[in-house]
């Protein structure tokens, strides 16, 4: 129907009543007019001034319509309307922009619950920054400034590692752990390899860090940041890799990412992890490791590293039994390499990069090589340090509290400065984006945390609570 016709039928006549819709004309032959009734002229359609010569447009009559309550006849004139194909095409495009509009604002609705986010968020927000894990890509090209030493790093210094690397003599590998969701970095260790003197720092970030300026997540915990950093012009593995580098000024050159499921597969793989189990941990009531001198299965090992619910400090507990798991996989490598030869341990390298079992921008052979450097050292030439700091209060902007864990930025610095800074100037307070909770520091226990993997050995369970234990 046209517009115009629409418009008319909304109408009204004098009379009050509704006009009825208006008909398709036809051509009506002319008939004499009945009892003496003199026949009207029909009113002529305007047509547009045509050259000299030629016809005009013939004209078009309509039937007499009976007004209703008078006795008086009405004509009408057909008014001349769009080519159907132009109508058409009018209304396909109405309907489509309609449709692209609609489906914007749907788009663009936070109607989602995404994973284990806190709030709602949009489909294309959804889109992007949902990612596999093997699709990461490459690091940016790094901006930070590296503030290197030349009192230490001589010009034209090489140290052997066949590595594109930031700083001569160091390689700085950020190693994330996933959830079964694939959504929370619930295990962040920086892996320094100091190729100068021999060495491997590691540097244990608690996932409950707060860094709000770095995530939307409303608990403003570093472990949200992968999934919901704040610049959506990067990459996801790129948020986290901004966020450790900015606020613990170690310039990272590669990154290795897995999930907790795909420890599993790789324990299995190698033929388990040796170690001892001071007391029974009932990770679920049918999933139980047993106490004593035990090879961990892929399972065991999952359960083993996750384990929490008992340890007195929680998720502290859980990452210091993590380090004694690391400590015994240390062992098992230095294992295949005395017993099966590196040739071995490249073959199983080989197969869990084949598998897909992790993923990362190093390439096989640059994971050779780091392997190669790793099985020289000894348990005694590799550290472990967690970041200093303490529990605390958060109060976001959503108005919940949070409980996360404040850094006690100078004890921070200090600890980046001695161990993971090797061929750095030191880090000073104004290069550090760490923002404390806590100023008047409650307790320091986790201020002096270091230790080698020689010493984690020999070391026993975290501390249980006892009213957390099964009954």
């Amino acid at each position: 129907m046209a517009e115009n016709e629409i418009r008319d039928g909304s109408k009204e006549n004098a009379s009050g009543s509704t006009p009825k819709p208006l008909r398709k004309l036809t051509k009506v032959s002319p008939q004499q007019p009945q009892g003496g009734e003199r026949k009207p002229k029909p009113l002529k359609k305007l047509e547009p001034l045509k050259p000299a010569g030629q016809p005009a447009a013939p004209e078009q009559r309509t039937a007499p319509k009976d007004v209703k309550g008078s006795g008086k006849r009405q004509r009408t004139v057909q008014q001349p309307s769009a080519p159907r194909g132009a109508d058409f095409l009018v209304k396909f495009t109405s309907i489509i922009a309609t449709l692209l509009i609609v489906a914007g604002m749907t788009l663009n609705m936070p109607i989602l619950r995404y994973k284990d986010a806190d709030s709602n968020i949009s489909i294309m927000r959804m889109f992007k920054e949902w990612q596999p894990l093997n699709m990461e890509g490459d690091l940016e090209q790094n901006t930070m400034d590296l503030q290197i030493n030349s009192d230490v790093v001589i010009k034209d210094y090489t140290d052997g590692l066949d590595l594109p690397q930031l700083i001569e003599g160091q390689y700085s590998v950020l190693l994330l752990g996933f959830d079964e969701e694939e959504f929370n970095t619930d295990v962040m260790w920086v892996l320094e390899f100091d190729i100068g003197h021999g060495k491997l720092n590691i540097l244990q970030i608690p996932r409950d860090c707060c860094l709000p300026d770095y995530t939307t997540s409303p608990t403003g915990k570093i472990n949200s940041v992968y999934a919901m950093g704040k610049n959506y012009n990067l990459t996801p593995i790129q948020k986290v890799v901004n966020a450790v580098q900015e606020n613990f000024g170690i310039p990272i050159d590669a990154y290795i990412t897995t999930a907790c499921f795909d420890i599993v597969d790789i324990v299995d793989l190698i033929g388990g992890i040796p170690i001892t189990i001071d007391n029974e941990i009932m990770y679920e009531a049918d999933k139980i490791i047993p106490e004593g001198d035990i090879t961990l299965t892929g399972e065991q090992a999952e359960w083993f590293i996750r384990f929490r619910r008992e340890w007195m400090e929680g998720d502290i507990g859980r990452m210091q039994n993590q380090r004694r798991f690391m400590a015994a996989a240390m062992n098992k490598l230095q294992s295949i390499v005395q017993d099966e030869g590196r040739i071995k341990l490249y073959g199983y390298l080989k197969q869990i990069y084949d598998r897909e079992l992790l993923y990362t921008n190093l390439r096989l052979e640059d994971i050779g090589m780091i392997a190669d450097f790793a099985s020289t050292l000894s348990m005694d030439d590799v550290l472990v340090n967690m970041v200093p700091g303490e529990g605390a209060k958060y109060p976001a902007p959503d108005g919940e509290i949070y409980d996360v864990y404040s850094v006690h930025k100078q004890k921070t610095l200090d600890m980046l400065n001695q161990y993971y800074r090797p061929y750095q100037n030191n880090l000073k307070n104004t290069d550090s984006t760490i923002q404390e909770l806590i100023t008047d520091y409650v307790y320091d226990a986790y201020d002096d945390t270091g230790a080698t993997l020689d010493e984690i050995e020999d070391s026993t369970e975290p501390e249980r609570n006892p009213a957390k234990a099964p009954r």
